[in-house]
């Protein structure tokens, strides 16, 4: 590998990095509407992947498939990703396995809603 694609990689590396950060915190904007608690600390999010492209992936779930916020929270979560300078596109795919338990959530999240 030559020193140009060696600066190339890490370059590519933080940038993907840094992108990802702040899509961590643009998900972090998103509240459930009955729960003053991110959903992110609600353990709502299960994975966010970051593609070399600046795609942007994100399976998540919800409290409840019956939860009122159904269409509307992973539509605010893929609207607050797309304003991220740089992001090129993003599929939000909902999943409800595994079932989403109370376990999910943060401490922060437990300590805010006085489960601790």
């Amino acid at each position: 590998m030559s020193e140009q694609e060696k600066n190339e990689a890490v370059e590519t590396t933080t940038t993907s990095e840094d992108l990802r950060e702040k899509v961590v915190a643009a998900i972090k904007t998103v509240y459930d509407p009955e729960i003053p608690v991110d959903v992110l600390e609600l353990g709502l999010i299960y994975e966010i992947n970051v593609y070399p492209v600046n795609n942007v992936y994100v399976l998540m779930t919800l409290t409840s498939p019956s939860c009122p916020s159904a269409e509307v929270i992973p539509g605010e979560v893929e609207q607050k990703i797309k304003e991220i300078e740089g992001i090129n596109d993003v599929k939000i795919e909902l999943t409800f396995d595994p079932p989403y338990t109370q376990d999910m959530m943060s401490e922060a999240a437990k300590l805010e809603l006085g489960f601790m």
